[in-house]
């Protein structure tokens, strides 16, 4: 998670999302349809891609919304909108997990961003946008450096207990003092 930069999630699935529009419209004259993202899952052309079907899966599953103004075909303008609301909205748990894979960043990223969704959605409105990942990547390194410096001090910090004549019933503490960093 450390070289994670929540840019790279939102920016796959711009590009994945566009690219798929991009070939698919350009294999069918008759525009992109419903029928036409169906027999696409079937093209070995398009399962070939790098994008394989996943963001035609993901156009197919959403078309209903998708094509704002009815006619039967997604438009470029209509996959614009969708990117413009993924960017400003962010991505809901559905569209991680059916887009986060194919976006380019790791399975344990992904992973992290499912198991922490609820912590990283401080607004609570069901979505992540960048700044929010982004936020909570930094806080989590903020919170790592503390345990860090904290377990120096600890690793610094030595006591001594008693002295040769004390009893074995009794001890008190004598000192304790600051051990040198050996990393310095």
């Amino acid at each position: 998670m450390a070289n994670f930069s929540a840019s790279s999630l939102f920016a796959g699935v711009n590009a994945g999302v566009r690219n798929s529009y991009a070939v698919l419209s350009n294999m069918y004259s008759d525009g992109l349809t419903q029928k036409n993202l169906s027999k696409a899952m079937t093209n070995t052309t398009l399962l070939q891609s790098p994008y394989g079907t996943t963001f035609a899966s993901y156009l197919s599953q959403n078309f209903g919304t998708l094509d704002k103004d009815g006619n039967g075909k997604l438009s470029g303008k209509e996959v614009d909108k969708l990117m413009t609301q993924m960017t400003n909205k962010g991505l809901s748990r559905d569209q991680i997990t059916s887009l986060g894979g194919m976006s380019g960043i790791s399975a344990n990223t992904q992973s992290m961003i499912m198991d922490h969704f609820n912590d990283i959605d401080t607004n609570h409105d069901g979505y992540v946008n960048s700044a929010e990942v982004q936020a909570y990547v930094l806080q989590s390194k903020l919170e790592n450096k503390k345990q860090e410096d904290n377990q120096k001090m600890i690793n610094r910090t030595s006591l001594f207990y008693g002295d040769d004549k004390a009893d074995s019933t009794y001890t008190s503490l004598i000192s304790y003092k600051w051990l040198q960093d050996d990393n310095k």
